[in-house]
């Protein structure tokens, strides 16, 4: 594979050589069987002290990257078999049951072909809350446990055909072990095994049928292909031998690709980017707990626009195209591939992570040319330990898209030496995409939910009006609640205590004409200042905290701004830094389960906490108290508290783009600039202890939606400021930036002079006194003398309201809002609502 030549005789030597020559030749193996036989298999050696030789099957999808009609082609094939076998009416009662790991796929393309039959596939990962239906042993396998965990468990309990599917039938011994297992707790009249091949010594063949005259019931076997493997005695030393030898001689191939091995192109490394399939809601990630006729339908349905973005985030020059799933999730994958290999112009392939140690020999008489070697990254029950992912390197793919399940997106997938990072090695462009791990309704109610079956997070457009990819919202819907209160009654009860400001929303404010020209007035003057303010944070964060960083923004204001970084870290770096967008509630904290999402599918570390602006720095300190707080309870370490944001005239924070108190746009307005979202509710009738914190979605505002024009007016003056950018930040950061708290001081300085008496009613900044304006009741606003055009909204938003402007030297902010301290019923406002003073 070094040379064009080489090249040549590599293809050569690949059409001619049959993938077990190698084996054969050194141990004596023989594999005997019909004429489809040696198509189908290839031989290695296991890393196994049961068994030596590995039949590694060419049409599988695990550890043979294979075209993937070919793979779903034949377990379509032994389905429709199996239903010419029973008969439409025994067919149409049939349950079909897969094999973990490697049959998972398998048994799911059986159940296609044989129509609409329910699919369960055994697991070796158990769910918290899920009874077990029912368990065997795998006694020559490297993994030996299975666990039957139907979400329905009537699943197993009908009287109709049981199809068991496996990759190979070899001894017999698992499938009488499962079949023993079920007959005693459900049985049954009609056994059904299918295999891709049949490999029984003459010895075992006899025990099938003795076996279903012990338990009196009919047991018959389907496969494609069969024959025998012929074992010289003293074959299991002999292949332990020479597996130590090779691994020995190869002992980086430890963790990596074996040496022998063509190891492709090292550097630079390839790129990796996620790729949000928008998996249809509560649809199965596979068979793990059940997989109906009605799953596959909304999988059909859903599979072209799935592939179709796949396709897209592929560059162009990806003509080679590898699909890797993970482990059990096999059929999920596959479907992608199928559907990526009849849509496109590729060459589509397709195959899957594995636990099963082999032996990796670069020669084509050898069925395992190289493996690559990871640390698990799904957190297994059997703790941690090596995955790999074989004839992956040296195959010369383009791209790579991986496939995992939500509980398997942790830090470890995307650490070095995690899996994303030593496929990269081998191919320029890496695609990562995550199907959301299925939790059974009977699991949603277990205590101790683990953080890897939290939902995932919610995206556009199902939820918000950005793209998929700009934010994550690790929120729950509350869309069709009615959570509006008018301001004066919702301030009437906060400030009487009687109610939280976040358990319900205020009246979205609605613009006017001129208000709205204020807006874009005001966005047209500032975009280059921001997209300064933008670039200096975001050069900070990568410089001081993380070259990778997760952005987590606190919704909603800062989220605008968590996206803006986002599209800057892309346009200045080519980085595609994930971003999601949390909830944090003054008095009640940060949301509690988004954290323990966060830390299960990143490094605490890598986390940077994004806000819009400071005022007093009332949430600086109230997300570093929940963050210790969090810490403690949990034993979660790692998470930095200190927000980085746009602005910061309070000076609160060390990172920021500026410290001037000067008009942000996406301040001027509500949901219409930050997505359609609302601000986030927290209320114990709709907020449970094992769900995010809630926020509305304002679909019917569509027509005055902003938020996109805001965010690309402000990206398009990147370039021009990229510079000025840069060399800020590089004083920046040399420079001290130790907050000194003067905002806090100026506030509790206001509150005493102007008699309040509670600082929670003084919000500093251009910002804050916005939303007091938007949100809350006003009693005047305080002005800095002299101060321009960065508050003409704030004027009319207090002409409308009939509050008043005063102008005060020497205020350290552009301006300040005053809530007033003592609400009662009676005059009326710019809205006409009774409010007085």
């Amino acid at each position: 594979m070094s040379g064009a030549s080489g090249a040549v005789t590599e293809r050569e030597r690949r059409v001619n050589t049959w993938s077990g020559t190698w084996v054969a030749e050194r141990l004596g193996v023989e594999l005997a069987g019909d004429e489809r036989l040696r198509g189908m298999l290839g031989l290695a050696l296991r890393r196994n002290p049961k068994r030596a030789h590995l039949l590694v099957s060419n049409v599988l999808g695990k550890h043979v990257p294979q075209t993937p009609s070919v793979v779903y082609g034949h377990g379509v094939e032994l389905g429709r078999r199996v239903r010419e076998l029973l008969g439409d009416t025994a067919a149409g009662r049939a349950v079909v049951l897969g094999y973990a790991e490697t049959a998972t796929g398998l048994g799911h393309s059986v159940a296609d072909g044989l129509g609409a039959a329910p699919y369960l596939h055994s697991t070796r990962r158990p769910v918290p809350g899920v009874a077990t239906a029912g368990g065997f042993e795998e006694s020559h396998s490297h993994a030996t446990s299975h666990l039957l965990l139907p979400e329905d468990p009537s699943l197993l309990a009908g009287d109709g055909p049981l199809v068991l599917v496996d990759d190979e039938f070899s001894t017999g011994n698992t499938v009488l072990n499962t079949v023993r297992d079920l007959h005693a707790r459900y049985p049954r009249q009609r056994y059904v095994v299918v295999a891709l091949v049949d490999m029984r010594s003459p010895a075992d063949a006899g025990r099938l049928e003795e076996f279903a005259r012990e338990i009196g019931a009919r047991i018959d076997l389907v496969t494609t292909a069969s024959g025998t493997v012929r074992l010289p005695e003293g074959v299991l030393e002999k292949g332990q031998a020479l597996v130590a030898r090779f691994e020995g001689a190869t002992s980086s191939g430890a963790r990596g690709t074996a040496r022998q091995a063509p190891t492709g192109p090292q550097s630079p490394s390839g790129r990796v980017t996620r790729v949000d399939l928008r998996w249809p809601a509560r649809l199965p990630d596979g068979g793990r707990h059940g997989f109906t006729p009605s799953h596959r339908t909304r999988l059909e349905a859903a599979l072209p626009a799935m592939a179709d973005r796949i396709a897209t985030a592929l560059p162009a020059t990806a003509h080679r195209v590898l699909v890797l799933g993970f482990e059990e999730l096999m059929y999920a994958p596959l479907r992608l591939a199928a559907e990526l290999e009849r849509t496109t112009t590729a060459d589509v392939r397709f195959s899957t992570t594995t636990r099963s140690p082999v032996l990796a020999v670069d020669d084509p008489g050898y069925a395992i040319r190289t493996r690559l070697a990871f640390p698990a990254h799904d957190e297994p029950a059997d703790g941690p330990g090596e995955r790999y992912a074989y004839n992956v390197a040296g195959a010369g793919f383009d791209a790579v898209v991986a496939v995992v399940d939500s509980a398997a997106d942790t830090p470890a997938l995307h650490a070095p030496g995690g899996l994303l990072a030593r496929l990269a090695e081998h191919t320029p462009h890496v695609l990562l995409a995550v199907v959301p791990s299925y939790v059974p309704s009977v699991a949603q109610d277990a205590p101790e939910r683990p953080a890897t079956m939290l939902p995932e997070p919610l995206r556009g457009p199902a939820f918000s009006s950005y793209a998929p990819e700009e934010v994550g919202w690790l929120l729950q819907d509350l869309s069709d609640v009615t959570l509006e209160a008018p301001t004066e009654e919702r301030e009437e009860a906060i400030q009487s205590g009687g109610a939280h400001y976040a358990e319900s929303l205020p009246v979205e404010y609605q613009p006017s004409e001129q208000y709205q020209r204020l807006f874009h007035n005001a966005l047209d003057a500032s975009a280059a200042r921001l997209a300064h303010a933008v670039g200096v944070v975001t050069e900070t964060v990568l410089a001081e905290r993380s070259p990778r960083p997760v952005l987590v923004s606190l919704a909603r204001a800062g989220t605008p701004v968590g996206i803006l970084m986002r599209r800057w870290a892309q346009h200045r770096h080519g980085l595609d830094l994930p971003h999601y967008a949390v909830s944090i509630v003054r008095g009640r904290g940060i949301d509690a389960n988004a954290l323990r999402w966060l830390a299960a599918h990143h490094d605490p570390r890598d986390i940077v906490f994004v806000d819009g602006w400071t005022g007093k720095g009332a949430i600086t300190r109230e997300l570093a108290q929940a963050v210790e707080a969090f810490e403690k309870a949990e034993g979660v370490t790692g998470f930095d508290p200190e927000i980085a944001v746009l602005a910061d005239p309070g000076s609160c924070v060390r990172t920021y783009g500026t410290r001037e108190d000067y008009l942000i746009p996406s301040a001027c307005l509500n949901s219409t600039v930050s997505g359609l979202i609302s601000r986030t509710v927290l209320r114990a009738d709709l907020v449970g202890p094992d769900d995010y914190h809630g926020a509305k979605y304002y679909r019917e505002l569509a027509g005055a939606d902003l938020s996109v024009a805001f965010l690309d007016a402000v990206s398009a003056r990147f370039e021009e400021v990229t510079e000025a950018a840069r060399a800020e930040a590089k004083d920046l950061l040399a420079a001290d930036r130790t907050p000194t708290w003067e905002g806090w001081a100026a506030v509790e300085r206001i509150s005493e002079e102007y008699g309040i008496h509670d600082v929670n009613l003084v919000k500093p900044g251009v910002g804050e006194t916005t939303r007091v304006l938007l949100r809350r009741v006003p009693w005047k606003v305080l002005a800095r003398a002299g101060a321009g055009a960065d508050l003409d909204h704030v004027r009319l938003l207090a002409e409308q309201r009939g509050v008043p402007v005063e102008e005060v030297p020497g205020l350290p902010y552009t301006c300040v809002g005053l809530i007033h301290p003592r609400y009662t019923r009676g005059a009326t406002g710019a809205d006409g609502t009774a409010v007085t003073r």
